[in-house]
């Protein structure tokens, strides 16, 4: 009797080990452990070594409408480069964060106020290559034509040195000031030689000259804060006149470090940017707010 009881635990222990056997390799759900070579996380042979982490690059912006830089995206995966956009409040902060490496590049600037940045605060940047040329345009809620204008109408321009100037010579190009030739391009109100209406000029940080609309005749928007604040092009009272060139001070550019001029990662960024396909964006995305200028 002993004898039998022995024979029937060693055949009840035998079928319980291949039953579980069985259910190991059935590929059933309720199965705790999978079988051997399944493991999703383990390398098996020819499946390949894991993607590379893509090289990242910042580059530091100002307004959130910066869809081009998708497109640029799209084209540096083949390198395994991935652009990462910083956004910043106000012009006076991606130079200050470019120059102490807080970030890798920025593109947010024409040519004339990276040269008034480096010539008044010492900074050690320089131009990696052309971008676009975003016209600037004077708008209003009261007018739809400058020649509507009256006497001492207030107009809301930018408080950089660069782009007030600029504002300036688009007046003077529509015959409503003169101003002193010797001046060049970045005329300041002292220059102003002849101003019949009696204008007032309001100061303001670019980023506010649209919020400030409902309350002077008119004001200059640039072109990024326009589109952040719905503002079109053929809705302007009065747009600048693009100069072709590569020696219009107004070109927008991407910056870097002086040190990183021939950075080859930086250099197919700016490749990237200036194809074809990014102009193509660029003219579908903004509708002539932003002008390819290269």
């Amino acid at each position: 009797m002993k004898k039998k009881n022995i024979f029937a635990l060693a055949l009840a222990a035998a079928l319980c080990l291949s039953l579980t056997a069985c259910g190991g390799n059935s590929g059933n759900s309720g199965s705790s452990s999978p079988a051997s070579g399944s493991n999703p996380g383990s390398s098996s042979a020819g499946s390949g070594a894991p993607a590379a982490e893509p090289t990242v690059v910042t580059v530091g912006v100002v307004g959130a409408n910066n869809q081009q830089w998708d497109t640029v995206n799209e084209l540096l995966a083949k390198e395994n480069i991935k652009v990462e956009l910083i956004e910043f409040a106000e012009y006076a902060l991606p130079n200050n964060a470019l120059d102490a490496g807080e970030i890798d590049l920025n593109a947010f600037q024409h040519k004339a106020y990276l040269n008034n940045e480096i010539e008044k605060m010492g900074y050690d940047l320089a131009v990696l290559g052309d971008t676009i040329v975003a016209p600037l345009s004077l708008y209003s809620d009261k007018i739809t034509d400058v020649s509507q204008l009256k006497e001492g109408d207030k107009i809301a321009v930018p408080s950089d040195a660069t782009n007030e100037g600029r504002c300036f010579k688009i007046l003077e190009s529509a015959g409503v000031l003169e101003l002193d030739p010797s001046a060049g391009y970045m005329p300041e109100l002292k220059d102003i030689t002849s101003n019949p209406l009696n204008l007032e000029f309001v100061e303001v940080e670019a980023s506010n000259t649209a919020s400030l609309l409902p309350d002077v005749a008119a004001a200059f928007v640039n072109g990024a804060h326009a589109i952040d604040n719905g503002l079109k092009i053929d809705e302007a009272v009065y747009t600048e006149q693009v100069q072709p060139g590569s020696d219009n001070p107004y070109i927008n550019i991407i910056a870097c470090r002086t040190a990183d001029l021939n950075n080859e990662v930086y250099v197919k960024v700016l490749e990237a940017y200036q194809s074809e396909e990014t102009a193509q964006a660029i003219r579908d995305i903004y509708q002539g707010t932003y002008i390819p200028a290269f």
